[in-house]
């Protein structure tokens, strides 16, 4: 049986007008896979260049924004520079303040502390910030529900600009703009930027404003590194963003960057997607998660190569302490699970929790089950939790139906976070187990895995996988191109890794033989048999100083003899 829910696409039908435009067959399915199928939509897929860029000015309250920003640094203004502290929020930070204090801005950033403060506006943080002198603040990557937040800076005199991306609520807060492109009334065509882009869309509409618009480049690396790890769709504009920031990157990296990888073992002048994903972004937020993200924030600001090296080290203990906490908290988190029998939707609950890592936690625990996941730390008086989902269950909508019950909250469809009283948790729980128990009923609680075409083993040699490449920045809503290939003969079969939880294959198919892994699917080893049916995609690895294919297996079944 497949352990995941294999989705074959629908093959082009025959008389449809891209299989006239000069690609190959496979080329040609891949893009109508993507609903890339007009000759201009292709080419600027293709291109990825700045023709997906929006006019910022579409954007609701950029004016507004703009003419703020400008009369406070005409007049010399303090300007405070407000960011959520995981890697979005850092990187919108830092593309702000550095690209504000470029206009000659008089600029203090400030990142709130995760267990102290939590996310979004703090009032005691704006009010601290007024007494230190700001008298604009403008948030980066938070703030678009901090309704009473700013209201009450506002009484106060305190004038804020917002910039964000997540999703709002009816009611807008009475700041002086509100820069979110997912705001009903917006006529921006892409809405899917992740905040340090909302923050680079402001930033780039007065620097228009102020004919210097051409200075913006230099700041793509951010926007790059913050969207990716934000998990952001790698369409429209962020294709783009992306791209641009990532050969920013290779070619001229900034300091931190640069011994962030270091030390992490990869190089600067062939990073991709995968590499922010997996190796950079986890430590870009390890100092947020445990203690606080301003250490992460001067690294990317620092210009000194020996800063960056000893803010770089200290990333590299934080990330290692980090996974060391993750992964008691998940034994903890599924042994509670487990023994409450597996549910519609997961929830573990317990005072000892870090609340730097439980949304690790609840990503690890829907990874597993496929299930939308809880994981909460409780309080005596107040409890904070994180909720990662599945597409089949919109968890901010869930909150918002159980708005009444929290202190503050907010994310997007597949994740979120709140804070409630202690006592109101009995009853979240009573409401998002009723609706999880209605709205998943008779769903295959699968992960469905999306394969983009059948194809022999024969067909992926040549020049395929450099053809397939063309496609990339790959990442969230552009994943990388999944295959099909069916009764392939295992030539030879060995489990690798700890505890034997990977395998690793040698597979044969007529006359060509491939190099296979399969990541954690060690517990899987007694259904390899002669033939199997393999779901997986290619991927270029580094080996002794030479780059070789194989095949990556996502999945597999015995094949119908």
């Amino acid at each position: 049986m497949n352990h995941l829910r294999w989705n074959i696409l629908t093959t082009i039908p025959a008389d449809h007008p891209i299989n006239s435009y000069g690609f190959s067959s496979l080329i040609a399915q891949l893009l109508y896979n993507r609903g890339v199928t007009e000759p201009s939509q292709i080419e600027q897929f293709l291109k990825a260049d700045s023709r997906l860029s929006g006019d910022p000015w579409l954007i609701p309250d950029m004016h507004q924004a703009v003419t703020r920003t400008y009369r406070a640094l005409l007049s010399g203004e303090h300007i405070a520079v407000y960011g959520d502290f995981d890697a979005d929020g850092i990187t919108g930070t830092a593309l702000l303040v550095q690209g504000l204090e470029a206009l000659g801005g008089n600029i203090t950033p400030y990142i709130p502390h995760r267990l102290e403060e939590g996310h979004g506006l703090n009032s005691a943080a704006l009010e601290y910030l007024q007494q230190d002198g700001a008298s604009l603040v403008i948030s980066v990557d938070c703030g678009i529900t901090g309704i009473s937040q700013t209201a009450k800076a506002k009484k106060k005199g305190l004038d804020i600009i917002i910039t964000d991306h997540h999703t709002p609520l009816e009611e807008l807060p009475p700041a002086i703009a509100n820069i979110d492109p997912k705001r009903a009334d917006s006529d921006y065509p892409f809405s899917d930027l992740a905040g340090v882009g909302v923050a680079f869309k402001f930033l780039q509409a007065l620097y228009q404003s102020m004919g210097r618009e051409a200075q913006l480049n230099g700041f793509l690396d951010l926007v790059a590194l913050g969207t990716v790890a934000d998990m952001m769709p790698l369409l429209g504009e962020n294709r783009y963003l992306v791209k641009q920031g990532l050969n920013l990157i290779n070619t001229q990296p900034r300091p931190g960057i640069r011994e962030m990888a270091l030390l992490a073992g990869i190089t600067t002048d062939n990073l991709n997607t995968d590499d922010i994903s997996w190796i950079l972004a986890p430590r870009l937020n390890a100092t947020g998660r445990l203690e606080h993200a301003l250490s992460s924030y001067k690294l990317m600001i620092t210009d000194s190569e020996d800063e960056a090296r000893q803010i770089a080290m200290v990333l590299e203990e934080k990330n290692a302490e980090r996974q060391r906490l993750t992964i008691k908290a998940l034994s903890k988190a599924r042994e509670q699970i487990l023994g409450r029998g597996i549910t519609p939707i997961l929830i573990a609950s317990d005072n000892d929790y870090p609340a730097g890592i439980i949304g690790l936690v609840a990503g690890r625990l829907t990874d597993e089950f496929y299930r939308p996941s809880l994981v909460i730390r409780t309080g005596d008086s107040h409890s904070s939790g994180s909720c990662r989902s599945i597409p089949e269950f919109n968890i901010i909508q869930a909150l918002n139906y159980c708005r009444n019950l929290f202190s503050r909250f907010g994310g997007h469809a597949r994740a979120a976070g709140f804070t409630l009283p202690t006592k109101n948790l009995p009853y979240l729980e009573q409401q998002l187990r009723q609706m999880a128990a209605k709205e998943l009923a008779g769903i295959d609680l699968r992960p469905r895995l999306d394969i983009d075409a059948r194809t022999t083993l024969h067909q992926l040699r040549g020049n395929t996988y450099k053809s397939i490449q063309e496609l990339a920045p790959f990442g969230q809503g552009n994943q990388p191109p999944v295959f099909i290939s069916q009764h392939v003969e295992v030539a030879d079969c060995q489990s690798m890794g700890n505890n034997g939880e990977h395998l690793r294959l040698k597979l044969k198919q007529n006359g060509v033989t491939w190099d296979a892994v399969a990541f954690r699917l060690g517990n899987c080893l007694s259904e390899v048999h002669s033939f199997i049916d393999i779901v997986y995609n290619l991927k270029l690895e580094q080996w002794c100083g030479q780059e070789r294919l194989r095949l990556n297996i996502l999945d597999f079944a015995p094949a119908n003899q």
